[in-house]
């Protein structure tokens, strides 16, 4: 380590086995030689080209961050990460990459996050089938330019990040691991226990996919142009969503049936619908028992009938903690007395300001 310090900035940090050189204006990797590094920061510097023998000298690095550098297709040699061989954690995020550069099979976490990538071809992941996470959020990719034998080769993947790029589909041939391969043969949905948490946010999705993994908890949709809830999309699903967020879609109420949330009615704890298109309060609500949080503001709804929210003709409370309506459209004056007579607390029911109105009126 010593004979490595002269190279370095004087404001690194050095420590026996990790090296943390993040936002000193580095412009280059300085060429270094010790077995003993395992993780080495440079997050947040200048860097823009990387040859093949940069990290020769660190054959046991298990952790590299180069996220928020300068790094393009062009400054980062085909081969730079060739000999770590025991690398298992690298993030690439915040840099200019069009495409996904070679990476060793020792590989679990990649993070590419907002980068260029242009799409993912059939080798983008070759070698990687002990790869765990990765994330390519906030980058080019489209329906168009996925190859469907893109994730073939990460046949360990269990978490799989896609939020704020140009899909309008789950893209097809995703790895058995996730149980989201399904999608490329609609008419199998094998169940896959350990994928919980699935976001797609900020994508063009129209409506809420199919065929989604059996034992899902998380669903995060926000941002999309989705327009309906099919009916019985989540009926397969076991134990149950426990979460289903849908804010800032197109969602009217047409596009939300009765039976659109069946397999949902034990499990479900929060549903966010707010900044959507719905008219009316959506059918289905009744039957979600084990509901919390319910967010319903900034739409058009115009009235609260009897029996939307609370059905009178159960003698039942409700586990509703947090109901939003405000920001729609809404004569208060005009909600039926025991619209929410099932809510044991009334200030967890907010509805002003009404649009127009101004709050506290």
């Amino acid at each position: 380590m010593e004979q490595a310090m002269p190279s370095l900035p004087a404001s690194c940090l050095l420590a026996q086995a990790a090296i943390a050189c993040s936002n000193v204006k580095m412009k280059h990797v300085p060429v270094l030689t010790d077995p003993g590094l395992t993780t080495f920061y440079l997050a947040e510097n200048e860097i823009a080209r990387i040859s093949a023998h940069t990290f020769l000298g660190l054959p046991n690095l298990e952790w590299l961050d180069l996220s928020k550098n300068k790094l393009d297709a062009r400054g980062l040699h085909p081969n730079a990460f060739k000999n770590l061989t025991r690398l298992k954690r690298l993030n690439l995020d915040g840099n200019s990459l069009s495409t996904v550069p070679a990476l060793p099979a020792s590989l679990q976490e990649l993070k590419l996050n907002d980068n260029l990538l242009q799409g993912l071809q059939h080798s983008s992941f070759r070698g990687l089938s002990q790869l765990l996470t990765l994330e390519v959020e906030g980058n080019k990719l489209h329906d168009g330019n996925i190859s469907p034998l893109a994730f073939q080769p990460l046949r360990s993947l269990l978490y799989l990040r896609l939020d704020r790029n140009q899909l309008r589909t789950i893209p097809p041939g995703l790895p058995a691991s996730l149980q989201l391969g399904a999608i490329s043969s609609p008419r199998t949905c094998v169940p896959h226990r350990k994928l919980e948490t699935l976001d797609l946010s900020h994508n063009r999705l129209v409506h809420v996919p199919s065929f989604l993994p059996r034992g899902l908890r998380r669903l995060t949709l926000h941002h999309n142009h989705i327009e309906r809830i099919p009916g019985y999309v989540f009926a397969h699903m076991k134990p149950g969503l426990e979460f289903l967020h849908l804010s800032h879609n197109s969602l009217r109420a047409d596009g939300i049936h009765s039976v659109s949330f069946l397999g949902l009615h034990a499990s479900l704890a929060e549903l966010l619908l707010d900044h959507n298109e719905l008219q009316a309060i959506p059918r289905g609500l009744l039957g979600l028992r084990g509901l919390q949080v319910l967010r319903l503001s900034h739409n058009k709804i115009r009235h609260v009938p009897l029996n939307s929210i609370c059905d009178t003709r159960v003698a039942r409370d409700s586990k509703l903690i947090s109901t939003h309506l405000e920001n729609n459209l809404i004569d208060r004056r005009r909600i039926p007395p025991t619209a929410f007579s099932c809510i044991r607390a009334y200030h967890s029911v907010v509805l002003q300001p009404q649009q127009g109105e101004e709050e506290g009126s």
